[in-house]
C-alpha cells in the first residue's frame, strides 16, 4: 500500500529562501551541472522539480523541447508554470503522485528528477525506473540529483546527521514519511539505465548523475 504523498504547499513561496540559507548556491549547481547537454532533447518529463527553476533554465536553453511537469503540490506547479513565462506553451504540468502517474506522452528522450528519488523507497524508486523504461526512446537520457552520505568521517559525523536532519524537517513540515536515501543507483541498474556521467559537490554530499537507456536488441 502505497503512502500518502507529501504536501510542499506551504512551502511554495519559502523554498527557494529556505534552499539558500542551508544550502547556498551548492543544490542549484547540482540541478544544473549537465544542462549543457540536454541540447538535442526534444521531449522530457519532469518529476518533482519543485518551484521550477530547472524548468525554466531548460525550456529557456533548448527552444525545441517540449515538457510535462508532474507534482503532487498544485502549489509548486503554480510557481513552475509562473516560471515558464513566455514558453509556457511547451509546458504541461499534471497535478498527480508520480509513483501512480501514467506517462501521457511518450516516448520521452530525456527524465529529471531533481531532488526527488529522495522521497521514494527504493522499492518506489525500482518499480517507477521500471515504468518509466517502457516510456523512453533508445537512447534517452536520465538526470539525476540527489543528496548522498559519502564513506568516511565526514559521512558519518556530518553528512549523515545533516541528511538525517533534513528527513526529520520535512517530514514535520510536509509529512513525509520516509526516512533514509533510497539506493536509487542500484534501482536504477536494475531497471536497465546506465550511468554514464557523476559529479559531487560538497565533498560528496551532492551528486550529479547522468544516466541512459539503450534498447538492447535480441538479434533477430
Amino acid at each position: 500500500m502505497l503512502s500518502t504523498p507529501p504536501s510542499f504547499d506551504r512551502l511554495a513561496g519559502l523554498y527557494r529562501w529556505m534552499e539558500f540559507a542551508t544550502f547556498g548556491p551548492w543544490l542549484g549547481r547540482c540541478r544544473y551541472a549537465f544542462l549543457d547537454e540536454l541540447g538535442a532533447s526534444r521531449r522530457a518529463l519532469i518529476l518533482g522539480d519543485g518551484d521550477g527553476r530547472f524548468t525554466a533554465r531548460l525550456l529557456a536553453a533548448n527552444q525545441h523541447v517540449h515538457l510535462d511537469a508532474v507534482d503532487a503540490s498544485p502549489a509548486m506547479l503554480a510557481q513552475l508554470a509562473r516560471r515558464a513565462d513566455s514558453h509556457a506553451a511547451r509546458l504541461r504540468t499534471y497535478k498527480a503522485d508520480a509513483r501512480l502517474w501514467q506517462p501521457a506522452n511518450p516516448p520521452y528522450d530525456l527524465i529529471v528528477t531533481h531532488f526527488f528519488l529522495d522521497c521514494l523507497t527504493t522499492e518506489e524508486v525500482e518499480a517507477l525506473a521500471a515504468k518509466l523504461r517502457a516510456s523512453v526512446s533508445p537512447g534517452a537520457l536520465w538526470v539525476v540529483s540527489e543528496f548522498a552520505i559519502p564513506t568516511g568521517r565526514f559521512g558519518r559525523w556530518i553528512a549523515g546527521p545533516i541528511v538525517r536532519a533534513l528527513y526529520w524537517a520535512f517530514g514535520l513540515l510536509t509529512g513525509l514519511t520516509v526516512r533514509s536515501l533510497p539506493s536509487h543507483r542500484t534501482a536504477l541498474a536494475h531497471a536497465g539505465f546506465t550511468l554514464g556521467k557523476r559529479r559531487s559537490g560538497l565533498c560528496g554530499m551532492l551528486v550529479s548523475e547522468l544516466w541512459s537507456w539503450e534498447e538492447i536488441s535480441d538479434g533477430r
